[in-house]
């Protein structure tokens, strides 16, 4: 077992950030504020802040990785590596890759969430990061329901979300620059696309039994649940009722408001508070969470934006940045259920990164443990060993 000491940097211990050494034996910090002893390696974290990983509840941005363009597709192998090295670099050290399983063909088809899921089970073991499956189940997907309860009873779902995105295809099927979009992500043509639209709506009166029976099989198997863009206070109570828990993206503040309410997880997108606002014109994140209507930060499409939104709102004196630190690492560890990591305390899992702010909103991440491993470093100086490592001196008796 490695046991690691890291001294000199400004730590988020708590609601506080000081200065305070870290000790880490073998995957967890096993002592704030320890002596160096023994440690078989240290780290210099001078001048730099010393904070939790961040967890991501929410990110597809490998969906960039597997599909580049329309139609160009790369091995998904090849895929989770590099989004798992721009995850890691970018202080992610937990992310839940959320995998659309919709009733198109093409990227988001199920043929390509098998394949991801398999993948990610096969490779967990040499991706940096640890890597989960977040699928986000389309309601009108009702040919998948029997597959998808079997794998949450197999324990294969690590979160479970309900999308529906069908009033929006249908809606533009009018607008040219959109359509063309959704028919080439399916590879299809305009007509059979049309085909496939008009049989889905169809079905729309099994939905809801559908979506209950998912809901059940979910709670059964302890999986944690989402619900994707509640657009008012009664969807968000329908879902709370069959125990989905986090309204991911409600689209308006009285949605926001009845969910934080009743205590319920909110999670928007932190390119949306790196951005000054949504790209769709919907809810502005950083005013949610000036309202205390959102209490987790994702990704979404872009791995960067976790960082550097915490940064942005503390800049912005929306949240201090301890507090705003906590969006995107302890709220979304208990949002998700995971109660090892989120903090920088004794007996939790070494998820820690070592972040350069001397620039303002340009926050550099140095480097990156995860589970007690350093798996990103910059600067191979701040590396010491037992024979280097500098020594607190104890004042004679």
């Amino acid at each position: 077992m490695t046991d690691i000491f890291i001294e000199g940097g400004r730590a988020l211990l708590g609601q506080e950030i000081h200065e305070a050494s870290l000790r880490i034996a073998g995957r967890d910090i096993s002592a704030i504020g320890a002596d160096q002893g023994r440690a078989s390696l240290g780290i210099d974290a001078g001048g730099l802040l010393v904070l939790p990983g961040i967890v991501d509840l929410h990110g597809d941005a490998f969906e960039r990785q597997m599909m580049r363009r329309p139609g160009v597709d790369f091995p998904i192998d090849v895929a989770l590596i590099d989004s798992d090295r721009q995850a890691i670099s970018n202080g992610i050290t937990t992310v839940y890759h959320g995998t659309t399983w919709s009733w198109e063909p093409g990227l988001r088809s199920g043929d390509n969430a098998r394949r991801l899921l398999e993948a990610i089970e096969s490779m967990r073991p040499q991706l940096s990061a640890d890597t989960r499956f977040h699928l986000r189940h389309e309601t009108y997907n009702l040919d998948a329901e029997a597959e998808i309860i079997e794998w949450l009873s197999d324990g294969r779902i690590d979160l479970f979300a309900f999308n529906d995105h069908m009033d929006a295809t249908v809606a533009n099927l009018d607008k040219p620059q959109k359509r063309s979009r959704m028919v080439e992500r399916t590879g299809l043509s305009n007509e059979a696309f049309d085909l496939l639209v008009a049989s889905v709506v169809g079905r729309a009166h099994e939905v809801p039994a559908s979506i209950a029976r998912l809901a059940k099989a979910a709670r059964d198997a302890n999986v944690r649940m989402l619900s994707h863009d509640d657009e008012s206070p009664e969807m968000r109570k329908a879902f709370r009722a069959q125990g989905v828990g986090i309204a991911e993206f409600p689209v308006n503040e009285e949605t926001a408001r009845e969910a934080a309410e009743a205590g319920d997880f909110i999670v928007f997108g932190a390119p949306n508070v790196v951005r000054g606002g949504s790209h769709t014109g919907w809810t502005k994140a950083s005013d949610m969470i000036a309202k205390g209507l959102c209490s987790v930060l994702a990704s979404d499409y872009y791995y960067p934006a976790q960082l550097l939104a915490a940064f942005r709102l503390a800049a912005d004196g929306v949240l201090p940045l301890a507090e705003a630190w906590q969006l995107i690492s302890s709220a979304p560890a208990r949002a998700a259920g995971l109660t090892d990591r989120g903090v920088l305390a004794a007996g939790q899992r070494a998820d820690i990164i070592f972040v350069d702010d001397r620039v303002p909103l340009r926050p550099r991440v140095v480097a990156v443990m995860a589970a007690g491993r350093l798996v990103h470093l910059t600067e191979a100086g701040r590396l010491r060993s037992p024979s280097t490592a500098p020594r607190k001196t104890v004042a004679a008796a």
